[in-house]
């Protein structure tokens, strides 16, 4: 099965069992060489949407989940990829095991703009709920943020 590494509201594993219920947990690690930021306010309703860009000096935290074709079609209608508003790449994500090439998706649009408080509030609550180490989740929670909706 293809493996999928979820970065932002799919870090929380019942958010996945829900989306993707054929589709388990393989394992968690780290995108190295990749930065989690924002972008696409314009296409979001709450602000700007979670994305990754390459940066030499970052690491995101991911969950990795063996995805049945069948999940793989619904996550694509749930993170919009099937509208073209997220794409798929592969990475790689270190882990304790190793190194596993996964696919994602990172959204097709520009950086830049502040996504919603109750959004990264949701991320941080995706991320600590995927047991991300307490102090990325802390970083999480004091991004810049919108205080209110658009």
């Amino acid at each position: 099965m293809p493996l999928y590494a979820a970065y932002g509201t799919n870090l929380d594993p019942a958010r996945m069992s829900e989306r993707c219920p054929h589709s388990p947990l393989h394992t968690t690690g780290w995108l190295t060489g990749w930065r989690l930021t924002f972008g696409g306010e314009e296409h979001g309703w709450d602000g700007a949407l979670a994305t990754i860009v390459e940066d030499p000096l970052e690491q995101v935290f991911v969950a990795v989940y063996d995805v049945t074709p069948e999940d793989e079609k619904l996550l694509d209608t749930w993170d919009s990829a099937d509208t073209g508003l997220y794409r798929k790449t592969k990475v790689r994500v270190s882990t304790l095991t190793g190194e596993l090439l996964v696919w994602t998706y990172v959204l097709d649009a520009y950086e830049g703009g502040l996504p919603s408080a109750s959004y990264l509030g949701v991320l941080a609550d995706a991320a600590e709920a995927a047991d991300a180490p307490a102090d990325y989740v802390a970083a999480l929670r004091r991004r810049a943020c919108r205080s209110t909706g658009l």
